[in-house]
């Protein structure tokens, strides 16, 4: 695999380099054309990130964990959006789950269910029941960065092989 240019980041493919993702996302990258790179920690929210390695923010892609409740039982999702939008949490994504009450996921329940770093979460390697609600504009966006499970380096790979996560569904997401 040629490596991709997309900012001032040396970007290596995934499996190469498996110190740069959190353990279930490693276990769960297998065949997915990915790149990963290493950052400063410090960095890795999405502004900082972005003005420090020259992405610009619509190609960068937020993974927020959302926890949905209804009859006393619960359902997490992932919820990946351009960093340029923001997810419809009370309207499209409510009714989808089929969910009464919904809200983002405590950081440290967040945490603990995903095994990933905080700020770092990321679709790849999450819980197998949990559904992956992606943005159509990540889809077409092209190529996109996302965590890598660590907040220490990035994944980078076309929005569109989001769409073949194994519980991945394509909506539209995002609030204008």
């Amino acid at each position: 695999m040629t490596a991709p240019v997309l900012g001032k980041l040396e970007w290596k493919p995934a499996a190469d380099v498996p110190e740069l993702l959190a353990e279930p996302t490693r276990a769960a990258v297998g065949d997915i054309p990915a790149y990963a790179a290493a950052i400063d920690a410090e960095l890795a929210d999405t502004a900082a990130f972005c003005a420090e390695y020259d992405v610009p923010m619509a190609a960068s892609a937020n993974c927020v964990i959302v926890l949905g409740k209804r009859a006393g039982e619960a359902t997490y999702a992932a919820v990946l959006v351009l960093a340029t939008d923001r997810a419809d949490v009370n309207g499209v994504i409510r009714k989808h789950l089929g969910v009464r009450k919904i809200s983002f996921a405590a950081q440290d329940d967040a945490v603990s269910t995903t095994g990933m770093e905080y700020g770092g979460i990321t679709p790849i390697g999450l819980p197998a029941d949990w559904p992956v609600l992606v943005d159509s504009a990540v889809i077409a966006a092209g190529p996109v960065v996302i965590g890598s499970g660590i907040r220490g380096s990035k994944i980078l790979l076309d929005g569109a092989e989001l769409a073949k996560l194994p519980t991945a569904t394509v909506l539209d997401l995002s609030i204008g």
